[in-house]
């Protein structure tokens, strides 16, 4: 599952002056993973990602106006993975997102991903191999040297706290004291999970959160145990105009097989 939905309120804010006229479109649309990168678009390097890694079958969770969408993958015309649409009618936080996918899931497992950020395929596959809910934590070290992503960006993303491999706590936003207790060993929820069906549950007995959102943090919480798989790693996030340049220059010669 993909999540693709966002407004992308950064992405339409100024920057990247250097833009294609494409990219420049995309940018103002607001649709980060369908931005041209190179010969293609972020979410095509997604799908091939998640292909490699041994997925079968994906959900985009979009916008009702996904017009754009549904011409790109049927312009794609995948064969490695079957790829699925999920609307959520509604921009009413990552939790509900979720929840919009719940007749495409079908019952089944799944891993869920932001659609804006392009994650490395040996951490998915360590989600797939996971037994119930799970969740990938980064180190924080190793993200901050194998990302596009600055570590002062970083240091303001969730914390997860851990006992013996299972989820006690994600910490979001941080503060000073927070981080130096958590040293260099620290690990970063990136919003990479392996979910059972369970979630679904959990996501409708939360309520919205201080911004007004549900957030899926707060499902995770309604959950039983949840597995945290430790990865050393790197994330590409293309949140930001300024962030295309770099995610360009990273995927120059990255092969697409779809």
């Amino acid at each position: 599952m993909l999540l693709a939905r966002g407004l992308g309120s950064r992405m339409r804010a100024a920057g990247g002056s250097d833009l294609t006229p494409a990219q420049a479109a995309a940018a103002a649309s607001g649709h980060k993973a369908l931005m041209p990168i190179g010969e293609h678009r972020l979410i095509d390097y997604s799908l091939s990602a998640l292909a490699d890694a041994g997925i079968r079958r994906a959900v985009l969770v979009v916008a009702p106006e996904h017009e754009e969408f549904a011409q790109h993958i049927a312009q794609l015309a995948p064969t490695r993975l079957e790829v699925l649409f999920a609307v959520q009618q509604e921009p009413r936080g990552t939790a509900d997102a979720v929840a919009s996918a719940r007749d495409a899931v079908a019952g089944e497992p799944f891993i869920m991903v932001n659609g804006d950020n392009l994650y490395p395929g040996e951490g998915i596959a360590r989600l797939l191999q996971a037994t119930g809910s799970a969740l990938l934590g980064f180190e924080r070290a190793a993200l901050v040297a194998r990302s596009n992503i600055p570590a002062d960006r970083i240091a303001a993303f969730a914390l997860i706290e851990q006992t013996e491999g299972r989820l006690e706590r994600i910490v979001e936003k941080p503060d000073a004291d927070t981080l130096a207790a958590a040293g260099e060993d620290a690990l970063v929820s990136m919003n990479a999970f392996a979910f059972t069906p369970e979630i679904f549950e959990a996501c409708a007995r939360i309520e919205p959160s201080p911004r007004g959102e549900l957030e899926i943090v707060d499902a995770v919480r309604e959950l039983g145990t949840v597995q945290v798989i430790p990865f050393a790693g790197g994330v590409l996030d293309l949140s930001r105009r300024d962030d295309i340049d770099e995610v360009e220059r990273r995927l120059a010669g990255t092969e697409v097989a779809l």
